[in-house]
């Protein structure tokens, strides 16, 4: 077996090679290309927003998705660190291009690869009195780095399954970088134990903070007038965050199903113009853009394609029936407690392995799985004629997502915060 020592050395290897392999793949990829450049802007906006003498919390998440997770903990430390900057940085861009204007933060930026000297550079910049990571990312040399500084630095909403590397014998790298943690809140007791079978003892289940999150939903004014006065008084099915795979399902209910007394509302997951375009023309009914609305008929459309962000969660309050899109394919299924807090029964694909949010409310009859277009329009089918079913069935999630909120609570409380 190989010495840490030897490990650590073909880490730095490595993180040195995707660094290059990185700058040659951004010729030939947008989103990649869109990382390269935002990182070389990293320590450029750091030094223009921060002072030496300015106390810090700093924020990491993946992508978006984890930013969401996060958020109701970021809030809280916000509201009680009002004098704090507060740093927000993203792995990825799908994550650092909509956020990066996030009202939430002072400065939002992109994690800067994993090197030593950007390590020591980064957090010479930052020094943050507070570190919060959500569900994962670890990247053993910072995290080792806020280790040897005495930082605090606290993991929310961790999610681990025994075959992943940190309890492999190969995984000590990873291993080493969650013990820089000080606490680590996981969202089940699975995780809990798998943490300290490698001697990691300092673990609270605290649950996951998405259920505070979309619970959060639910305070806010969700009305859109331009979606009431397109779904009228119809039965109307949301399908959210959507691939084209996903899509293709949709496509074929549509154009073979009786569906004039229906309303579609699909929220494709890319903007990009050729799956929007491709989506739209596919289908035999009247289908209008969001982008489009303001000069076109809505009102007397039957599929309503939202082309922009930042709707999707209160356009599930419009729904009746939920599709969350992902679990077809490989992408990996989206956020399905954003439709669940609606109180709307959900149909996802079969993939789903990764998601125990999925599969608990598949045990309690609120999401229906398929893996077939006859498998989608018998579930469909039955959710729209057997109103009892669709009723009850949104009920049981709308439960479900009660009943798990409060990770946040637990959070707060661990950093002496008091919950307001």
């Amino acid at each position: 077996m190989l010495k840490s020592i030897d490990l650590n050395f073909l880490y730095n290897i490595g993180i040195n090679i995707l660094q290059i392999t990185l700058h040659i793949a951004a010729l030939f990829n947008e989103k990649i290309k869109h990382g390269v450049i935002g990182r070389a802007q990293t320590f450029s906006l750091l030094e223009s927003k921060l002072n030496s003498g300015d106390k810090t919390l700093w924020f990491h998440c993946a992508s978006l998705g984890e930013y969401e997770q996060g958020l109701p903990v970021f809030k809280a430390l916000k509201k009680h660190y009002s004098t704090h900057k507060i740093v927000l940085t993203f792995f990825s861009p799908s994550g650092y291009e909509i956020r990066k204007n996030a009202p939430l933060a002072d400065v939002v930026v992109y994690l800067p690869i994993d090197t030593k000297k950007n390590t020591k550079r980064f957090l010479n910049l930052v020094n943050p009195e507070l570190t919060i990571f959500v569900k994962y990312d670890i990247w053993p040399n910072i995290l080792n780095e806020l280790k040897t500084r005495n930082l605090h630095a606290i993991l929310i909403s961790a999610l681990y399954q025994k075959n992943q590397s940190y309890f492999k014998f190969y995984g000590a790298i990873l291993r080493k970088g969650l013990f820089a943690f000080k606490h680590i809140f996981t969202q089940n007791i699975t995780s809990k134990e798998l943490l300290e079978s490698i001697g990691y003892q300092h673990v609270t289940i605290a649950g996951d903070t998405k259920f505070d999150r979309v619970s959060d939903q639910l305070k806010q004014n969700n009305t859109l007038d331009f979606i009431e006065a397109f779904k009228q008084d119809k039965l109307c099915v949301v399908a959210g965050s959507t691939w084209p795979e996903d899509e293709t399902l949709l496509i074929n209910y549509i154009n073979s199903e009786i569906t004039e007394h229906i309303k579609f509302i699909v929220a494709p997951h890319n903007m990009k113009t050729n799956q929007i375009q491709r989506l739209q023309e596919n289908l035999n009914v009247k289908t209008v853009l969001y982008s489009e609305k303001d000069t076109q008929d809505y009102e007397n459309a039957q599929v309503f394609i939202i082309d922009t962000i930042g709707l999707l969660s209160k356009i599930y309050g419009y729904a009746d029936i939920a599709y969350v899109g992902g679990a077809m394919g490989s992408t990996g299924l989206h956020n399905t407690l954003e439709a669940a807090v609606f109180g709307v029964p959900i149909i996802i694909g079969n993939k789903h392995s990764e998601f125990p949010e999925a599969q608990a409310m598949i045990n309690i009859s609120g999401m229906f799985e398929i893996s077939n277009q006859q498998e989608f329009n018998d579930i469909l089918n039955l959710l729209i004629t057997d109103k009892e079913k669709r009723m009850t069935s949104g009920k049981h999630n709308a439960n479900y997502v009660n009943k798990n909120k409060g990770a946040v609570k637990h959070i707060l409380k661990y950093l002496n915060i008091e919950v307001s």
